[in-house]
């Protein structure tokens, strides 16, 4: 069987896994107060060029999610996210079980629209009852997006101006920011990103570690008291040095773009191959999702061989498929997979 599911299949890069070895009997401080998370924490603000950025080590994406947001937002106030958000669909609500509504707007291939941001700001405070309403508080995107399509630097920056002028902080979810980083085309970099976000954060889970993602605030005034809202979430570590190691590790002799960047050529030698072989695509990405339109009866066919994730139906006939590679995938691996269409 040919797993190609999502990009978390694996455990952990071996360079983890041995830092993890080599200082595993090695006493030290808990709660990320070690040298491990302090050593990783000014590599990552070395990278986003933000010196005194703040930097805060969670263990998953959906916990990630659902701490900012309530970090952030007042209890009357709501965030702003594509419909395709994943806070939006595939959270089971864990903003909402905070206390926060998600607001969805309208996406074209699951991007944010400044325009459209703006829209709904400009009429939520043109209707007289708005004080009856949930306040948008924040703005929420995906670097990639839940489709594996990518924010030009250009689009960041007016979204970050929108928000700016309202107020309101701009949350890039960066669960795989490493692909996107590195997928061709990409026109952004971390010290962008830190320019134009409030918050963000680098994913570790889906780009070589076992477990976290490092969460970045540029300004450390927005969130004084993060490191408390944490431990009211359930979200600090006891045994911190975990997530440190590893994020020291993965931003130490740029291994994390090192393996993000190879994920990405095993996304293109997948989409090279499937093209050549007159496979639809559902639209253009150049990440390490692939979305493919295959016809039901080959979908069946294909199930027996290959694990992969149904996304939606196109129509009675076709399924959009999409192929996930990772910083792990074989290119033997994508070979097999090409012998069988």
């Amino acid at each position: 069987m040919l797993h190609f599911e999502s990009d978390y299949l694996e455990g952990a890069h071996p360079a983890l896994l041995s830092r993890l070895l080599e200082t595993n009997l090695e006493q030290a401080p808990g709660y990320g107060s070690d040298p491990w998370c302090e050593s990783a924490r000014e590599k990552i603000r070395a990278a986003c060029g933000c010196p005194r950025a703040a930097v805060h080590f969670l263990v998953g994406g959906t916990q990630t999610n659902a701490v900012v947001i309530d970090a952030l937002l007042a209890r009357h106030e709501g965030v702003l996210t594509a419909v395709t958000g994943h806070i939006n669909g595939h959270e089971a609500g864990a903003v909402e079980a905070c206390g926060h509504k998600v607001l969805p707007l309208p996406q074209k291939e699951g991007k944010l629209s400044a325009a459209e941001v703006r829209r709904y700001l400009q009429q939520f405070y043109a209707d007289e009852s708005h004080a009856h309403m949930v306040a948008p508080g924040m703005v929420y995107l995906s670097h990639p997006t839940e489709y594996g399509t990518l924010y030009t630097a250009a689009e960041l920056r007016a979204l970050h101006e929108v928000c700016a002028e309202y107020r309101i902080p701009l949350f890039l979810d960066g669960a795989r920011l490493g692909y996107g980083l590195a997928a061709d085309g990409n026109d952004l970099s971390l010290p962008e990103i830190a320019r134009c976000c409030d918050v963000f954060y680098i994913g570790g889970t889906k780009v070589g570690a076992l477990c976290g993602e490092a969460v970045v605030f540029p300004n450390p005034s927005l969130a004084p008291h993060f490191f408390t809202v944490m431990k009211q979430r359930g979200a600090l570590l006891a045994k911190g040095r975990l997530l440190g190691v590893q994020f020291d590790a993965l931003f130490t002799g740029g291994l994390y773009e090192e393996i993000a960047a190879h994920g990405v050529r095993m996304a293109r030698r997948l989409k090279e191959g499937l093209a050549r072989r007159g496979v639809r695509f559902f639209l253009e990405t150049p990440t390490n999702q692939q979305f493919v339109i295959l016809e039901n009866g080959e979908l069946e066919r294909l199930s027996h061989n290959v694990g992969f994730t149904r996304w939606e139906a196109l129509d009675e006939g076709h399924t959009v498929v999409r192929l996930a590679v990772s910083w792990a995938t074989r290119e033997e691996d994508v070979d097999a997979l090409l012998a069988l269409f």
